[in-house]
């Protein structure tokens, strides 16, 4: 069995019932993709618990804002609460990824150097 799926049944068995999780794949191999890249304005189309945009912020300093969206409202809580270190620089909308342009116009953003979907 696959480390990670070791590790992901170790965080299961010790979770309550009510609560949910999700795992980020791959989340180094998206770090690298975006290493050598400055990421002023970043949008992940489905943050989902926050996980790869915890990873994105932490190695990315210069990044001023961080949009993202989302249309499960309980996963944007969970985004909500994890990303808090970077409030100053994350707005979260809920709504479907599809609507990007809308969601940069509606706040005046005419580029995003960054882009991830999931």
């Amino acid at each position: 069995m696959p480390f990670y799926v070791k590790n992901a049944l170790r965080v299961v068995k010790k979770m309550n019932r009510d609560e949910t999780i999700h795992i980020s794949v791959m989340a180094d191999e998206v770090i690298e993709g975006f290493a050598p890249l400055s990421l002023k304005v970043f949008y992940e189309g489905t943050v989902g618990g926050g996980g790869h945009a915890r990873r994105i912020l932490a190695s990315h300093p210069e990044t001023e804002i961080y949009i993202g969206c989302d249309k499960d409202p309980h996963a944007l809580e969970v985004a909500e609460k994890i990303l808090s270190p970077w409030r100053h620089k994350v707005i979260l909308i809920q709504g479907d990824f599809a609507d990007l342009d809308h969601h940069l116009q509606d706040r005046g953003i005419d580029q995003v150097e960054g882009f991830f979907l999931t």
